[in-house]
């Protein structure tokens, strides 16, 4: 079916309308959604040159997501992973971990323990103020600097009310598994926000939630085990987290301000699996004691913004923002029968503070088809180098640990508007470091309005990785590991190409299909190792020794009819790894596959959406070594493949002021994984499986709004 420039706006019409019809459904590439990553003023997703996926603030509360973890599991091409040992959750897109794109928090990159913006902790990122998430794909150097590689995700939070005062308590109880009880099992939060305009230029608002994960045991028995059988302990290490947050925003006719504060406070235990009987055999009794951590997290994020327009002069967007985000250890000896401690060391585990500063500069000319933007971002971030260089207290403020990165950049690109049909920006930033030599990012983003209302995007750049605290100055050197950072290191070069066609498909009737196919290739040179650089006695070093790329295609759908949201997605990729200190390099490319779909249906008449979710992640490979013989030889090793199914209902009740949302996550009941694809570390071996969720869980969430 052909559609001329009248069915065109007629798709946007009505495209537009269903949604304000059915604001309780959340719908996938609305052709009315405002976004501002990356965009000299904010605008529609179908105005943008840049491909910009969208998660509104209803499909995080159909979700009940607390944290970016609960919500970006059933997301195409990201790939969220626990780590059992230390209780974070990292996450990939596109194949590339989280040192390769980055999370920002109304466009200012979010500080962690191990750098600004990169390897963040998913589950220390609350969901609670948050507007919406733009998640940007493809090389984002030019407007985000070092490390956005494969893209960047962007949280924009919520700084405004169309209510005189907004208060918003809730309550939300999950089993962990099949773990649940009022005391010492399941997850417990509770949260209140409190917002108020002032006046018509004033609003400031506050959020307290808090989070209490009492971990997951599986088969472990607590940390109350007295037995020496590796039993004690839990499978998903407990934690408590507390944030604080705050906003006070000032909005005058052609300007806008806001200071925003986060605080943030974690909890984790890590409790011993190895059991001191300390046997009397004199007496026939023991006293089991075991060596057991509490890590602590704390962080401060401050920001202050403006924005606006000077007249006749230009744009402006200024940001600055000082953060600090420490990790503190308590190691102590437990006596489990008493519940008593002794022994207790305190130190500083790891840490990070320091400024950012981005201000963009745009709307120069009067001109309607052309534009242009200058820009500037500083960071000065310090702290120690990683957790592994202060494992041993007696490290602790050192010299040679406590180390600088700062970074000096100054970047402009210009938006060319040829026609209605045709525009394109090109842009480049140069990178200054205290560390490194001066890097150069470059990038090309056009977008095509074809014939029948298709759109053609291509975005090609590049950025560099700069390298982290850990590969830099690591240093855990003991009588049984030697494991160190090189500050010679260079950064990594990432060149990233994507396409992306979509389409709006509209009927005479209430039916409306978009469709997006995307494709892309990254390539990332000079890759960071940690190689073993010595076989006796074992030394292991970061080094600049290879090659990884990455290509792929996905195609995504969203359906809309009358009450009823459908969407899936299919992704293809692989990946080639090149090791050049390998004798006999392998660089086929691995396979992998993705497929993703969601359910929405309203029923306005009884205030309720019934939502379902399901992602199937397909087997994933990974070139790994292994000795046999005697000899070290590059196999294939292999992840099984797994599904996630949730499940919600979510209802409104009197007058839409109480919202029940309960539900199940993990229906399939998926604990861990069977690989063969993880290499073995300085003294360990491989891990047999690869922990990914605590199993079938349900929820129940009450809300309830004070509006008035």
């Amino acid at each position: 079916m052909k559609f001329n420039i009248l069915h065109f706006f007629f798709a946007i019409t009505t495209g537009t309308l269903a949604y304000a019809q059915q604001d309780t459904i959340p719908k996938v590439n609305k052709l009315d959604e405002v976004v501002i990553t990356g965009q000299y003023n904010a605008q529609s997703v179908r105005k943008s040159v840049f491909q910009v996926n969208v998660i509104t603030r209803a499909d995080i509360d159909r979700q009940a997501g607390n944290n970016l973890a609960d919500l970006l599991n059933q997301t195409l091409n990201i790939s969220v992973t626990p780590n059992s040992n230390t209780g974070k959750s990292g996450v990939m897109l596109f194949g590339l971990d989280a040192q390769y794109f980055k999370i920002l928090v109304d466009n200012v990159p979010l500080i962690s323990d191990e750098g600004l913006g990169n390897n963040i902790d998913l589950t220390q990122v609350n969901l609670d103020d948050v507007q919406q998430i733009e998640i940007v794909e493809g090389s984002m150097g030019v407007e985000y600097g070092a490390n956005a590689i494969s893209g960047i995700i962007n949280i924009i939070t919520k700084k405004g009310s169309k209510y005189e005062w907004e208060i918003t308590p809730y309550i939300q109880e999950e089993s962990v598994g099949k773990e649940y009880n009022m005391n010492d099992m399941g997850r417990h939060i509770q949260s209140l926000k409190i917002g108020h305009n002032f006046n018509e230029k004033c609003y400031a608002n506050a959020t307290v939630t808090a989070n209490d994960f009492k971990g997951f045991l599986n088969d472990k028995k607590g940390e109350k085990h007295v037995l020496n059988d590796s039993l004690r302990g839990y499978e998903w290490l407990p934690k408590k987290q507390l944030n604080i947050k705050s906003l006070v925003a000032y909005n005058l006719q052609d300007h806008r301000f806001f200071y925003k504060f986060d605080y943030f406070d974690e909890a984790t235990n890590r409790y011993d699996a190895k059991v001191n009987l300390n046997e009397n055999t004199a007496t026939a009794t023991d006293n089991p004691t075991a060596n057991d951590f509490i890590f602590t997290t704390r962080r401060f994020f401050h920001n202050i913004n403006g924005s606006g327009r000077f007249e006749n002069l230009m744009n402006y967007d200024i940001s600055f923002s000082y953060q600090q985000q420490k990790r503190d250890a308590e190691s102590y000896t437990y006596f489990i029968r008493t519940d008593t401690k002794d022994g207790i060391k305190n130190f500083e585990y790891e840490s990070r503070h320091g400024i950012f500063s981005k201000g963009n500069f745009s709307n120069f000319l009067k001109a309607e088809n052309v534009d242009f933007q200058v820009g500037y971002e500083i960071s000065d971030i310090q702290g120690f180098s990683s957790s592994m260089a202060v494992e041993d207290p007696l490290l602790v403020g050192r010299d040679d640990i406590k180390k600088k990165l700062g970074s000096y950049d100054v970047f402009a690109s210009s938006e060319i508007n040829m026609g209605q049909r045709f525009s394109f920006r090109p842009g480049s930033r140069a990178l200054f470091s205290s560390q490194f030599d001066t890097q150069l990012a470059l990038s090309l983003s056009t977008k095509y309005v074809l014939n029948n209302g298709y759109e053609l995007r291509a975005i090609v750049g590049t950025s560099p990785r700069l390298p982290t605290y850990d590969e830099l100055y690591t240093y855990f050197v003991d009588v049984n590991h030697n494991v160190q950072g090189n500050a010679a290191l260079k950064p990594e070069q990432g060149i990233s190409a994507f396409l992306h066609l979509n389409k709006t498909f509209v009927t005479a009737g209430k039916l409306q299909f978009v469709t997006k196919f995307s494709a892309w290739y990254i390539d990332v040179q000079d890759r960071i190792e940690n190689i073993q650089v010595t076989q006796f006695p074992p030394e292991f070093q970061f080094r600049n020794i290879d090659l990884y790329r990455t290509l792929g295609a996905s195609v995504t759908s969203s359906m809309n009819y009358k009450n009823l949201t459908l969407n899936a997605g299919f992704t293809f990729s692989g990946v080639s790894k090149v090791i050049d200190q390998q004798a006999d390099p392998n660089d086929d490319y691995l396979s992998a596959v993705q497929f993703n779909t969601n359910v929405s249906y309203a029923m306005p008449k009884w205030g309720t959406v019934f939502s379902a979710f399901v992602k199937y992640n397909g087997p994933q490979y990974q070139f790994v070594d292994e000795t046999i013989d005697g000899n070290t030889v590059t196999v294939r090793g292999k992840q099984t493949d797994f599904t996630f199914v949730d499940a919600t209902v979510r209802k409104n009740l009197f007058d839409n002021k109480l919202e029940v949302t309960a539900g199940a996550r993990n229906l399939l009941d998926v604990t861990s994984v069977n690989t063969t694809s993880g290499n073995a570390g300085a003294h360990t071996a491989a891990a047999p499986s690869q922990l990914l969720g605590y199993g079938r869980s349900y929820f129940l969430k009450l809300l309830y709004k004070f509006n008035f």
